[in-house]
């Protein structure tokens, strides 16, 4: 067998779906992960099917992106998860609704009418627990919530069953482009070529992207999440606030998955991760004032995902501006689980055709303007 069209850093949910798309195409795709397929953010965020709220931006990939969720089964052969609950951000004032009611003009302007006011009476019917104090909100209907771990090892498998090489423990040391390939060399002395390299390095994206040529922001942050014991059905619909960082979520085993965009500690170098008592505290109490009702449980576990973040708070999506044959993929700056099913298929219509049909213009990475950095160097190297 001929050695691999397209090499993929970075076994996530994008890395994943960008090599099924690829293998769909009849592409041999060859993807490297470095520790073992979604460790980080992938397989452990809220797993939000999230159109709501969204930049811009975003706004035409995420509506896209809702209708693969909408057929997932079909496309990976696991529903993962997925349930229509939709999404509920709720006001707890009136300058909250003013707030909302703004949005919602913008986007109608826009042409987009996913996003709908309601009154207190229907956020009541939605959400009958939700405190007294709570004045309306913001409905997506068509939202919804799946399982991260699950969603990342269902295209994993997809890909696999059509032919894609996937190699866990296969952490990437050097990258140089030469002959018109991309030579990767990995921990275990491996060597691994091919014309396309695709940097779905998540949080690790800017240090393979350095290597390659192109110096790239990127920060990265560890998002915390809590889960509670088993509660009586209270909520359906996945919940946030106007303006209070909280994600909340009630799964079919009576388990509430508390969020919100927290942050604990992390090590790139490591991958090691520390949570935040005090912010975990804060993120619990914004919960309970939202729905009292929580005062009846406990949380029972707690952890955190390391994930990339840019300065502009979207990701990078595109073709490298300086590295021939290189697209990029990460910094989704936790909010890029929903997009997961479509930037998979990005990637693949860049690869094999060098464009793709999708507005990714203000994705690219050429709008940081980076400088060039030295090609071919070692990559600074995380333990594990």
């Amino acid at each position: 067998m001929s050695g691999p069209e397209v090499l993929i850093v970075g076994g996530g949910l994008h890395g994943l779906s960008a090599a099924l798309h690829l293998a769909r195409r009849g592409r041999r795709v060859r993807v490297l992960e470095a520790g073992h397929l979604a460790r980080h953010a992938s397989g452990f965020s809220a797993g939000g099917v999230r159109t709501l709220g969204r930049h811009p931006a975003e706004i035409p990939l995420a509506l896209e992106a809702l209708d693969l969720w909408h057929r997932i089964e079909k496309l990976v052969g696991d529903d993962c998860g997925f349930r229509v609950s939709g999404q509920v951000k709720v006001a707890e004032s009136s300058a909250d609704l003013a707030v909302l009611e703004e949005r919602a003009a913008s986007l109608r302007s826009s042409g987009f009418t996913h996003e709908e006011v309601v009154d207190a009476a229907e956020l009541r019917r939605l959400l009958p627990a939700v405190a007294p104090h709570a004045v309306g909100g913001m409905v997506t209907r068509r939202d919804g919530f799946a399982s991260p771990y699950r969603t990342s090892l269902a295209f994993g498998r997809a890909a696999r069953a059509l032919g894609a090489e996937i190699l866990e423990g296969a952490r990437v040391t050097a990258a140089e482009r030469r002959g018109g390939l991309w030579h990767l060399r990995t921990a275990d002395g491996a060597a691994h070529a091919a014309p396309v390299l695709v940097n779905a390095a998540g949080a690790w994206g800017a240090r393979l992207a350095r290597a390659v040529g192109e110096r790239l922001p990127l920060g990265f942050n560890a998002f915390m999440m809590m889960l509670t014991a088993r509660m009586p059905a209270f909520v359906i619909p996945v919940v946030g606030a106007t303006s209070r960082p909280i994600s909340f979520k009630q799964a079919e085993s009576g388990q509430v998955m508390i969020g919100g965009g927290h942050k604990g500690v992390a090590s790139l170098d490591t991958g090691a991760t520390t949570l935040d008592v005090k912010r975990l505290a804060y993120s619990a109490r914004t919960a309970l004032e939202l729905f009292p009702i929580l005062a009846e449980t406990r949380i029972v576990h707690a952890w955190a995902g390391i994930e990339g973040v840019t300065p502009d708070d979207i990701p990078v999506i595109g073709p490298s501006a300086l590295a021939e044959g290189v697209i990029h993929a990460f910094g989704f700056c936790g909010h890029g689980f929903e997009l997961g099913p479509l930037v998979g298929d990005i990637v693949a219509q860049l690869a094999t055709q060098g464009s793709t049909n999708r507005p990714i213009a203000a994705f690219a990475p050429a709008r940081f303007g980076g400088a060039a950095a030295a090609c071919g160097a070692a990559l600074p190297q995380p333990a594990g």
